[in-house]
């Protein structure tokens, strides 16, 4: 028989909202009665209810605000009946806590590590703290995530599997879209992708480009996305002159893959992130920071630096880019290391694994 499962999300835009969107059709089609509970814009982004899922609007935004008080009532409302509640994020997870009814079951998936400092971390503390020790189950999508969530009272943590993206086929010819990007044939296209945030840690990439003006052919330098900190980038790449071509959003990252000769990754932190996936599935070489869950994501199938360190950056894909054999053997490692990725299959059966084990431990 299958559950009533309630999935709750703060506002996102991005990779925690299309799992969210895959958890609740997979179950759905599994025969669960699923419920996703989040901010209008997720709705009309993600689309819930045309994957069979009823959606209730609860406006939760993506940090702590006086008038969260206001999403708790309205997701203790609207969770009532539930036999499982599952939150995703850390401010989900937060909401979920202390909206849930008494004796329902919570699972909260941490995706994202607090980066916050100063006066925010000591913020930030006992709110992680108060979901750790309230999740009746943790799933935490690396490494580092678990050991945090053990370290701050979490009962019960375990690695989330985290289904590899379904490769999108490509639609335009490589020559094609460099000519469209304004590469010259002989240029080597250096691409990285991503919300412009300082997460990411774009400048480094910058400080790094900056450094291959004189070279010939000089590389071009692309970056996909937009954010808060797309004006503060677009003035260091003045300043520094670097070769950088900041592409705003784009919907043909497989194009781009196709077109690239290396994808460079310099975030500070990562868990299982999207593009890097899609990089190693596309048989792209790849230059990434070793931070979060990426090492253990992509093994041995890229150059691993550490964050912030534009030597590092600079010298990795200059050595790639000077050998082709070594970049055509890390695009075989990719294609091999992608194959041994969770599917969506395993990550559905993990969460209906966990919600059946929580479902008979109430019943007991």
């Amino acid at each position: 028989m299958g559950a009533r499962i309630a999935l709750v999300l703060a506002s996102s835009t991005g990779g925690i909202g299309r799992h969210v969107g895959m958890l609740a059709q997979a179950l759905v089609t599994r025969g669960h009665e699923v419920s996703v509970h989040g901010p209008a814009a997720t709705e009309e982004q993600f689309g819930f209810a045309a994957r069979g899922a009823r959606f209730v609007p609860v406006e939760i935004p993506a940090s702590p605000q006086p008038g969260d008080v206001l999403a708790v009532r309205a997701l203790r409302r609207s969770v009532r009946g539930a036999d499982v509640i599952h939150a995703h994020s850390l401010r989900a997870g937060l909401v979920a806590a202390l909206a849930r009814p008494a004796g329902t079951p919570l699972v909260v998936t941490w995706h994202n590590l607090v980066l916050a400092t100063g006066l925010r971390a000591k913020l930030y503390h006992p709110l992680e703290q108060r979901v750790a020790r309230a999740a009746d189950v943790t799933l935490a999508v690396s490494g580092d995530l678990v050991a945090r969530a053990r370290e701050l009272g979490a009962r019960d943590v375990r690695l989330a599997k985290v289904p590899a993206p379904v490769p999108r086929p490509v639609a335009r010819a490589r020559d094609r879209v460099r000519e469209e990007l304004g590469a010259e044939p002989e240029q080597p296209l250096v691409l990285a992708v991503g919300r412009l945030h300082p997460q990411k840690g774009f400048e480094t990439l910058v400080s790094a480009a900056a450094r291959w003006r004189d070279r010939a052919p000089e590389p071009f330098v692309a970056i996909a996305g937009s954010g808060p900190s797309y004006m503060s980038l677009a003035q260091r790449i003045s300043v520094e002159h670097a070769p950088v071509h900041l592409l705003g959003n784009r919907d043909d990252v497989p194009d781009l893959l196709a077109a690239a000769d290396l994808v460079v990754a310099t975030s500070v932190w990562e868990g299982q992130p999207l593009f890097i996936q899609e990089t190693l599935a596309a048989g792209v070489p790849l230059v990434s920071t070793a931070v979060g869950g990426v090492p253990e994501l992509v093994g041995p199938a890229a150059r691993l630096v550490a964050p912030h360190d534009v030597d590092a950056v600079h010298d990795a894909v200059l050595e790639l880019l000077d050998d082709p054999a070594a970049r055509a053997e890390l695009g075989r490692l990719g294609l091999a290391q992608a194959a041994t990725w969770p599917t969506e299959q395993d990550t559905v059966e993990q969460a209906e694994a966990v919600y059946a084990q929580l479902r008979a431990r109430e019943e007991g």
